[in-house]
């Protein structure tokens, strides 16, 4: 999962040093995040394949999910919420390539979604193992990498990404998993899902 920042081209960067090979998922949410929100994301992708080798990026239309989840859902589960559709979006595709786990740029404590109980909750959505590399670093070491790798510039460009879309004033922290189902019901999952997956695009960077 790539998105706009410094986390996730490092974890990129980390989980291909073990030798594995990437497909990078990228959710876009026009109107609310820009074209050159989207060539920045495509940019950083290019400056992996210098670490990984040929990248396909798949961008996934996040729109209609995250206004349907603003208006239906409490504001403080919001957060929760979107990460558990991106993470079944991201299990549906890695399924349909064959891929045998997701990788995310998340590490502990950096926001309210990354709690232990928060990242319980987003793991509780998938069948497919999630490996997190940036877990137990801290943002300097991580920032540290960004610039070895040669990413942080690209990184800190300030076009906004989907995750600052909608953000709760008062995320909630420390959830528990079937009070966030149950919040989840009150949208309609599979038919926001499988209109999201029927529209991605895929990006072929060489």
């Amino acid at each position: 999962l790539l998105s706009g920042g410094i986390d996730s081209p490092v974890s990129s960067y980390m989980i291909a040093k073990r030798g594995v090979q990437l497909e990078l998922l990228h959710f876009a949410s026009p109107p609310y995040t820009s074209e050159q929100a989207r060539e920045k994301v495509l940019q950083l992708a290019q400056e992996l394949t210098v670490w990984c080798g040929r990248l396909t990026v798949h961008v996934v239309p996040f729109t209609e999910i995250q206004e349907e989840i603003r208006r239906k859902c409490p504001e403080d589960h919001f957060t929760l919420i979107m990460r558990r559709f991106m993470m079944r979006l991201a299990d549906m595709l890695a399924q349909e390539l064959r891929c045998r786990a997701l990788v995310t740029g998340e590490n502990l404590g950096q926001v309210a979604s990354q709690t232990m109980q928060a990242l319980a909750v987003t793991n509780g959505a998938v069948s497919l193992p999630v490996f997190r590399p940036c877990i137990g670093m801290d943002k300097e070491e991580i920032i540290g990498i960004s610039r070895k790798i040669g990413t942080f510039d690209t990184s800190i460009l300030p076009y906004e990404d989907c995750c600052t879309v909608f953000t709760p004033a008062h995320p909630r922290t420390q959830p528990e998993i079937y009070k966030v189902e149950n919040e989840e019901a009150r949208v309609d999952v599979v038919a926001l899902e499988e209109e999201a997956f029927a529209t991605l695009e895929t990006v072929i960077i060489k």
